[in-house]
């Protein structure tokens, strides 16, 4: 519609998407990881546990260096250990004398 007088020049973003272009905030990135985090030790924990630390990791700024959000390093953490208990219970669960013979 831009030819019959509603050009996008004056105004090109009055309209559409108001929200942030930048997603989710750190916080709530930090937040939902560490919810990942804990969900993980009870379910799932080799699904949850790898997004616990990427929304982590994420929440951090990708990033070691500066100020890091107490949730965020707190989803990184438990999403580790999260991950290696996971990773650990499946290595014992598919190892020789499972019950096969």
């Amino acid at each position: 519609m831009a030819g019959f007088g509603h050009g996008t020049r004056r105004h090109p973003r009055s309209r559409g998407r108001t929200w942030s272009r930048s997603g989710p905030d750190r916080a709530t990135l930090g937040i939902a990881g560490t919810i990942c985090a804990v969900a993980g030790f009870f379910v799932l924990g080799i699904i949850l546990g790898p997004v616990a630390i990427i929304c982590g990791w994420l929440a951090m700024g990708r990033s070691w260096t500066g100020a890091r959000p107490v949730p965020a390093l707190v989803a990184v953490i438990l999403g580790a250990i999260d991950t290696l208990l996971a990773i650990i219970w499946l290595a014992g669960a598919a190892g020789p004398g499972n019950g096969l013979m």
